[in-house]
């Protein structure tokens, strides 16, 4: 076996660049008049079974004739006809007219019936899909194995590609096109040809989905996708508090949501405890319309649990755009007008090319009729002719000959039947010739103008709009507007202690609790290190060894008798190895600030509101300096004094007493602070600690006004206590 070696770059380029390109060209993406190949072999299939009028036909027919122009398996075309049918849903204006079960875009359990069983024709917006497919206004090229034409793209006659959800996935690229309100789009393109500077906020108010919902309104997101084809959404869905049964009914979820997945989640949020207000869900959509109820328990809110459910299930989802397009073979990713824009170039040259083809056939048709009214100046002569000529097919040179005409005039002469060799139908014909040739100048000029071309887009889209225009269904809601879950709003609130021990462990007592029994149980060697009043909605910040600062709320704590352990944080917080909780801070509007304490004689302030979150976030890195070693660290409400010692020797120990509004704050969370006491070679800050916590004889001689200092030499008297500290 011969091995052939070869740079796996080399590799990669003959072997599946051109895999990825046909995936993003031939597959994945859609093109300009809003379909991918699949969607368009399948549609062209049926318009050439004729099936844009008339009865149905069943679906295995159809999927059969479209393996003609598509090379994949039956049960792929199937699958891609249901997506378009009117019985599934998933388009706002459904190009295939079903009968049968198609399935729901709302039901993930909910299967199709098999191609067999059900039927199916083109809807009646199909005529503006194909319109004038046969003169030409697209490009028509040979099929797979070369036995059929099929269109390139097919010449829609509105903006399809903005009016139907779209969605792909190809190689390092996807694509993903809401869809938006036909009439709103047909508006907007008649403006853009009017003034491209028109505001699109005007006339496009947002989305809309088939599947209805309430889309939260933010005019800078909607800004973005309309300028660049990129950001995302919010749909809700809407819901209904039926009073006399104490139920939620709810009619219309998101696009991207299923009754299968919001339900699963319901009950899985009731399983680990978040949900306690829902006494029974279930889905009792029918031929009605789709519907979920959710039973409530005595005296709950309607509205504030729907603001949870929002918050914990796809009831609320978001919308993730990315309008990229394939313009020629090039793959673009456009904002709204950039889009609309791409469209028009397009349909312009639809309605070029169908004006170009009608050119010809008039031009071929006055050709005949040219020569038709040279023979009427002598019809005699021409019926002596014909009538003279020994041999057939000397006829047609011999009429030529008479009349200066060419062999296509002459043959049309030759096949008029005798009866209407007559006055009035000759009249007839020739009258054709001033109203052809008006005609066939206004199609030239039409054909040289691009402003006649939108003109007749215009007039186009404005049929269209009256045609197959229909209300929004999906409702504009101000983000304003609307109620918002906070984590808080069922938890019960009420004053409790929280105590943290050396050995890392926290208990939570109500105050209930506490006063039946404050005799706490600790391991051997381990002592309560903090005791703090809280509440249960409060937020306790745990500053670790690691200079990461972990975050939780008070009610994530079962509460605890003091005769137990309670909770050991390493199991809770997932701490990294060899780290140690040092010290707790327990706040709620995350006032008052931290202060820093390290050996190299620095303190850093910073305020405690550096370390709140908009997002739940669950650990802050970098929560304080690691430049140096951490001597100790406080929360204060106000300001403070601190006892500071600089060690040499024990026999060189100095003291500093400074309050903490000499040491400037510090937004930066892990600034390196500034020096508050001056240190000499071989020497460090060994304690920082609360003057209140510390004994001296006389405290107040230690007292600086201004930063850094040396400190004073520490008086005998307060030695002992000093070295104990150390100690």
């Amino acid at each position: 076996m011969n091995i052939i070696k070869s740079s796996i770059s080399e590799t990669l380029e003959s072997n599946y660049m051109p895999y990825t390109m046909s995936v993003i060209v031939s597959r994945a993406i859609p093109e300009i008049d809003g379909f991918k190949p699949s969607h368009r072999k399948l549609l062209y299939t049926m318009y050439k079974m004729k099936l844009i009028k008339g009865a149905r036909t069943k679906s295995a027919n159809i999927v059969g004739q479209t393996m003609k122009l598509n090379p994949h398996g039956d049960q792929a075309i199937y699958a891609t006809m249901v997506r378009l049918t009117k019985g599934n849903e998933a388009l706002l204006h459904p190009f295939v007219d079903s009968k049968g079960n198609f399935g729901k875009i709302t039901s993930r359990d909910m299967k199709f019936a098999a191609s067999r069983y059900t039927e199916a024709k083109l809807a009646p917006i199909c005529e503006d899909v194909f319109k004038d497919i046969d003169k030409n206004a697209v490009e028509l090229v040979d099929n797979y194995d070369g036995q059929l034409k099929e269109p390139t793209l097919l010449p829609v006659a509105f903006p399809n590609i903005l009016v139907n959800p779209n969605k792909g996935i190809a190689v390092g690229m996807a694509s993903n096109f809401c869809s938006f309100n036909l009439r709103e789009v047909c508006d907007a393109t008649i403006a853009y040809m009017e003034d491209e500077q028109f505001d699109i906020h005007e006339i496009i108010k947002g989305p809309d989905f088939p599947t209805g919902g309430n889309l939260i309104y933010d005019y800078n997101t909607l800004d973005k996708i309309y300028k660049k084809g990129v950001g995302s959404f919010k749909i809700r869905s809407k819901y209904e508090y039926m009073k006399k049964d104490n139920c939620i009914e709810i009619t219309e979820i998101p696009y991207t949501a299923t009754v299968e997945m919001i339900i699963d989640k319901i009950i899985e949020n009731i399983k680990n405890g978040k949900i306690k207000e829902i006494s029974d869900v279930r889905d009792e959509t029918d031929l009605k319309g789709l519907r979920i109820t959710i039973d409530l328990k005595r005296g709950i809110d309607a509205d504030k649990l729907m603001a949870k459910l929002f918050k914990l299930t796809a009831l609320e989802d978001s919308f993730a755009c990315n309008f990229n397009v394939l313009i020629g073979v090039q793959p673009k990713v456009l904002g709204v007008k950039g889009v609309i824009s791409e469209w028009l170039k397009f349909r312009i040259g639809c309605i070029r090319n169908k004006t170009l083809y009608d050119i010809d056939k008039i031009s071929d048709k006055l050709h005949l009729l040219y020569g038709l009214r040279s023979v009427l100046l002598d019809i005699d002569k021409a019926i002596k002719i014909i009538r003279e000529t020994e041999l057939d097919k000397e006829v047609i040179p011999n009429l030529m000959n008479a009349f200066s005409i060419d062999e296509v005039q002459a043959e049309y002469v030759a096949d008029i039947k005798l009866r209407n060799i007559n006055k009035e139908y000759i009249l007839k014909r020739t009258g054709e010739i001033d109203d052809l040739e008006k005609t066939l100048e206004d199609l030239k000029k039409i054909a040289k103008s691009d402003a006649r071309i939108k003109k007749i887009i215009a007039k186009e889209l404005e049929v269209i709009k009256k045609k197959y225009g229909q209300d929004r269904k999906t409702s504009i809601v101000k983000a304003d507007e609307i109620e918002v879950h906070h984590e808080t709003s069922f938890i019960e609130d009420y004053n409790c202690k929280l105590f943290f021990t050396d050995h890392n462990y926290i208990k939570k007592i109500t105050l209930v609790s506490l006063r039946g029994n404050d005799q706490h149980k600790l391991k051997d060697d381990d002592e309560i290190a903090q005791e703090v009043d809280a509440t249960n909605k409060s937020d306790i910040l745990f500053f670790s060894s690691k200079s990461n600062v972990y975050k939780m709320k008070a009610y994530e704590l079962d509460n605890t008798k003091a005769s137990s352990l309670g909770t050991y944080l390493p199991n809770v917080l997932d701490l990294e190895q060899d780290e140690k909780i040092l010290y707790m801070v327990v706040t709620t509007d995350y006032s008052g600030f931290m202060i820093f304490a390290f050996n190299n004689g620095k303190l850093a302030r910073v305020p405690l509101s550096s370390y709140e979150t908009k997002t739940n976030r669950k650990r802050l890195v970098k929560a304080y300096s690691d430049f140096a070693p951490l001597v100790n660290l406080f929360y204060f409400k106000e300001e403070s004094d601190l006892i500071l010692s600089r060690y040499t020797a024990p026999d060189e120990i100095r003291l500093v007493l400074a309050n903490t509004e000499l040491i400037s704050e510090k937004t930066t969370k892990n600034t390196k602070g500034i020096q508050v006491v001056r240190l000499k070679k071989g020497s460090v800050m060994n304690i920082a600690e609360l003057s209140t916590d510390v004994e001296l004889s006389n405290i107040e001689q230690y007292r600086i006004d201004k930063v850094p200092m040396s400190g004073t030499n520490i008086d005998i008297v307060d030695r002992l206590m000093i070295q104990t500290y150390m100690k």
